[in-house]
């Protein structure tokens, strides 16, 4: 089985499933791979936008329904939520449309607006737009990735093994860094 294969078959899938948890890293990785004929970067972007969506959408409606509750199990969330409503108070729509692109504050801010009280259909409305810019700017950074790539290296096909396994890497190792770094943060020092 070559990563060409897996790739080709199970692409689309993983892409909707990773945008739908957070997805900086896989986005790129398929607009990579769009770039390098594996994926169809259309196709790459209209996933993205929907699982991204849903994926708001999902703890949006999580923080209506379950907010209070699920907060008190989750008491490192409670700060972030204070921030995002900090942000909300100054910068209101930027935030609804732009919180995809302020890391770690991804998930927590649809469940915040969620939580406060934010109208469902205005945070559709704005999501579905902010939803649509990111999917778009994020793909393409992968897509001009592989150009790149494919400018430099002159055969960037027997590269590619290295390379998206190398770009996935890179980006569970920030994930990982930056998950102990907020974890150690709350702990009291010996």
């Amino acid at each position: 089985m070559t990563l060409e294969y897996l790739i080709s078959q199970y692409g689309y899938i993983a892409l909707f499933i990773g945008v739908f948890i957070e997805g900086e890293t896989i986005l790129i990785v398929a607009g990579f791979a769009a770039r390098l004929g594996h994926l169809s970067l259309t196709w790459v972007i209209l996933i993205a936008f929907a699982g991204s969506l849903a994926g708001d959408q999902f703890y949006f409606f999580l923080g209506r329904v379950r907010g209070k509750t699920f907060l008190q199990k989750r008491p490192r969330w409670e700060a972030k939520v204070k921030k995002v409503w900090a942000l909300f108070e100054h910068y209101r729509t930027l935030v609804i449309l732009g919180f995809r692109f302020m890391y770690g504050l991804r998930t927590v801010t649809p469940f915040a607006f969620g939580l406060g009280g934010i109208g469902g259909i205005r945070f559709f409305v704005f999501n579905a737009i902010g939803a649509a810019a990111w999917s778009v700017a994020v793909a393409f950074v992968g897509y001009l990735f592989g150009a790149v790539a494919r400018a430099v290296l002159v055969d960037v096909k027997q590269y590619e093994h290295w390379i998206i396994p190398g770009v996935l890497c890179a980006g569970a190792l920030v994930w990982i860094i930056y998950f102990m770094h907020n974890r150690t943060k709350g702990r009291p020092k010996p």
